[in-house]
């Protein structure tokens, strides 16, 4: 199913009637409205202007077309502001986020959090049962901005409150924890504990990991309090949010707990030049499709979220006006990523934005329409979306017979003290996660601590932090396991294990870390495995092993690859080409099917139907199994398009 962002408020009543039955032509069944909204709702404190949103929604079931209602509280009117400056946040370096944008609140504010609760309800209440309104979206998109850590006031009292909670009120406990005999930082009462910014060098790294443990706490409680309020007003709906792809300053998985499903925003070609950057990389191969690989592991993440649901809340139709460069996506690329989408387990896909707005911070970001409402060239592809969607019944959600378990924790661990040029958690997640599609494989991303006992290959790029019910679930694998470089290297306040590093994993693979270099971009050492040789950079560590098996070792003799029965660890940053190779090996022992794939092709598995993708410029052949019926595209797959077929036996 297919939906749109829109905004009436932008274009006055008489242009909604016209624009909802132009939707519904299209093939569009739901409308994401209100999000950005609070100044027209409320003008003025306590005085209202619904009439626009009435007949809105009124023509929304009228029309036929099912509404997805924002709360609007990321965007707090001038008036809310005025009377309550201190509601802003502040960023590390103490200057004060100023009204005229948006995300201009600290979530951890009193006074914003009961003017949030207020709006909340009275929206609520008044629309929650209305027959247009299906769901609603909480805010949007949490953090962006660089939002989620705010260094003010409030924000300092609620992390002490936060502290003295966690450590049960006893500041020895918090001392001790932190190592703060350390450069004489010892605290007498947890009064004295300052936010982690403005220090001369780096402020402690465990005061850090628990500011970021607590602020991600705070984006939660934000969220459930809206939640909250519209589960008691409008029963039978739905809620969501939408979060954004590489985002990792607060724990979806966490937030996620209280809504009925997750949703992202896909902008593909955005998020390719940020992740390129990421990497240090210069050339993009894929500047008018994105990286796929960088969207199908957003779709296989938050599907994971959702229990087997999700939706693209926010999908690209056009260029863009915030990465670095802004190229118009080739022909085809809109049809490609919807149907990407839905071969990943999306219920819908819903494009960002209607009409391209001729005002304000995002004239330059396209639409569906421009903004005198003439369509654009990618309309066409999304039309042939929704005729080519009538033909497919695709109730069947995704089985995967491989897991990667993803930890925004993981990521923060990273950030903190990544001791190299090179060295971040997203980087070695995407090598792992690539190497595994590159194979066909359906993967699902999880969180630490789940089940993992229906899977037969589990890969952890890492987890610096191992706490007691994650190894229990480890230890209960019954198929292969893989874990990646810096696992188990601290403990959970930000310590090297008295044990040593990989810490608790000692129970499953008896092996020491004993020293660690990071090698940055350019030096690199040659791996030997397999009778190839792989050249490795970024991260090392010298390992001391008891266990039987060495599988792989560089030129100077220290090893790479570690077995102990069904366990293995990687002592280094893997590049692709050997997690390809080695994923290979692994999956074959375990039964599985691999069809090795050229970087650009993607191949994907939704209950009976198998979907093959093209990113790349060129024609592809591909060889069709036989009891199987095409029921879209052909052996063929030209650029930028995709062919389906469906098992027949």
């Amino acid at each position: 199913m297919l939906g749109v962002c829109y905004y009436p408020e932008h274009w006055g009543i008489e242009k909604v009637e016209e624009d909802f039955r132009r939707m519904k032509e299209l093939g569009i069944e739901y409308v994401r409205i209100g999000e950005f909204a609070w100044s027209r709702i409320e003008p003025e404190r306590g005085k209202f202007n619904w009439e626009w949103l009435d007949e809105t929604l009124d023509i929304a079931e009228k029309v036929g077309l099912k509404i997805i209602l924002g709360t609007p509280t990321a965007t707090p009117p001038k008036w809310l502001i005025d009377e309550h400056p201190e509601i802003l946040p502040v960023d590390k370096y103490g200057h004060k986020k100023n009204f005229g944008s948006r995300r201009h609140y600290c979530f951890s504010s009193p006074i914003y959090r009961e003017e949030v609760k207020r709006i909340v309800f009275i929206i609520a209440r008044r629309y929650g049962k209305h027959p247009a309104v299906v769901g609603w979206q909480t805010d949007n998109e949490y953090g962006c901005h660089d939002t989620v850590r705010c260094y003010c006031q409030e924000c300092k009292e609620a992390f002490q409150k936060w502290l003295e909670k966690k450590y049960e009120g006893d500041i020895r406990k918090l001392n001790e924890a932190w190592g703060t005999v350390f450069w004489s930082q010892e605290y007498r009462s947890f009064r004295e504990i300052e936010l982690p910014n403005l220090t001369p060098a780096d402020p402690n790294p465990s005061h850090v990991l628990d500011y970021y443990r607590f602020a991600s706490d705070q984006v939660v409680e934000f969220n459930k309090l809206q939640v909250e309020i519209i589960r008691e007003f409008s029963p039978g709906r739905f809620v969501t949010h939408n979060f954004m792809a590489g985002f990792t300053d607060f724990d979806h998985y966490k937030l996620s707990r209280d809504l009925d499903f997750s949703s992202w925003d896909n902008y593909p070609l955005g998020h390719t030049l940020v992740f390129m950057k990421l990497k240090g990389m210069e050339q993009n191969p894929f500047d008018r499709t994105g990286y796929p690989d960088l969207i199908s592991f957003s779709h296989d993440l938050y599907r994971g979220m959702g229990k087997g649901k999700f939706w693209v809340m926010e999908q690209q139709a056009g260029p863009v006006n915030w990465a670095p460069y802004n190229l118009w996506p080739g022909k085809g690329a809109i049809r490609l990523w919807t149907w990407q989408a839905f071969a990943h387990g999306a219920e819908v896909v819903s494009y960002f934005r209607w009409r391209q707005a001729p005002f304000a911070q995002e004239q330059m970001h396209s639409g569906l329409l421009t903004p005198d409402s003439t369509p654009t060239l990618y309309f066409q592809e999304i039309k042939k979306v929704f005729e080519e969607l009538n033909t497919l019944d695709l109730h069947e959600s995704v089985k995967s017979d491989v897991a990667l378990v993803f930890d925004y924790e993981a990521d923060w661990v990273f950030s903190i003290q990544p001791h190299g040029e090179g060295v971040h958690y997203l980087d070695l997640v995407l090598r792992f996660y690539t190497a595994l599609r590159r194979l066909g494989l359906n993967v699902d991303v999880v969180p630490p601590g789940v089940s993992l006992d229906d899977y037969k290959l589990v890969v952890v790029p890492s987890l610096p932090i191992v706490r007691e019910e994650y190894l229990s679930v480890f230890e209960k694998v019954g198929g292969l396991l893989v874990f990646g470089p810096r696992s188990g290297s601290k403990t959970e306040s930000f310590r090297i294990p008295k044990e040593m590093p990989p810490g608790p994993l000692k129970k499953l693979i008896p092996l020491e870390v004993i020293q660690v270099e990071s090698m940055g971009l350019k030096h690199t050492e040659t791996l030997r495995w397999g009778g190839k040789s792989y050249s490795v950079n970024v991260w090392r560590e010298m390992v001391r092993s008891d266990v039987p098996e060495t599988l792989a070792s560089f030129e100077d003799n220290l090893g790479g690859v570690f077995k102990n029965k069904n366990v293995f660890y990687l002592s280094f940053w893997p590049p692709v080409e050997f997690l390809t190779d080695f994923f290979e090996k692994l999956a074959l022992e375990r039964g599985l099917i691999v069809k090795k794939l050229p970087e650009g092709i993607c191949l994907q598995k939704r209950g009976r139907f198998t979907f093959v993708f093209n990113f790349t410029s060129e024609e592809i052949p591909l060889e069709i199994p036989k009891d199987t019926r095409v029921v879209l595209g052909s052996e063929k797959i030209e650029p930028m398009d995709l062919v389906i077929w469906e098992e027949t036996s």
